[in-house]
């Protein structure tokens, strides 16, 4: 069974991460899984964790009190979950749904704070990757409201 520190290295987003660094981050790391329609995370709620999914689906949403909930974006294996813990105020801006049954790795927010804090090449490694997965994510729902309004 390969530990924490294994899955991450292989994992893209922890890409050229200086192994020290991969080290520190796993043990800030669990396993957790979440089963069909089981919330992740809700709006407002403080934003304690980020998730690197191995396996599953998860669907990011908002409420709208006519519609219900809206898909925003979906995200799938090997994608990264969640920002919020990085920029104050550390609160979800959004809802996350498990689609069907899924396992991931959560990284507890706090401990990797006080992880960057402490090392500042860390947490400028994570702006990084993180505002690179923002951008991305950006421009691809800027290209689903432009469907929306063909």
């Amino acid at each position: 069974m390969k530990d924490l520190s294994d899955i991450l290295k292989a994992h893209h987003f922890f890409k050229d991460l200086r192994p020290e660094y991969i080290a520190l981050v796993a043990g800030c790391g669990r396993n957790v899984v979440f089963h069909a329609d089981e919330p992740l995370f809700h709006a407002d709620e403080p934003a304690n964790e980020f998730y690197i999914i191995r396996y599953g689906q998860v669907a990011i949403e908002m409420h709208d009190p006519r519609r219900g909930r809206l898909n925003v974006y979906t995200l799938n294996e090997n994608d990264v979950l969640g920002w919020s813990w990085l920029f104050p105020p550390y609160r979800w801006h959004f809802d996350a749904r498990a689609v069907k049954l899924t396992r991931a790795i959560a990284l507890d927010a706090t401990c990797l704070r006080t992880k960057c804090d402490q090392d500042h090449s860390l947490g400028y490694e994570f702006m990084k990757r993180f505002t690179t997965i923002m951008v991305d994510r950006l421009a691809s729902t800027r290209l689903q409201v432009l469907n929306v309004y063909d």
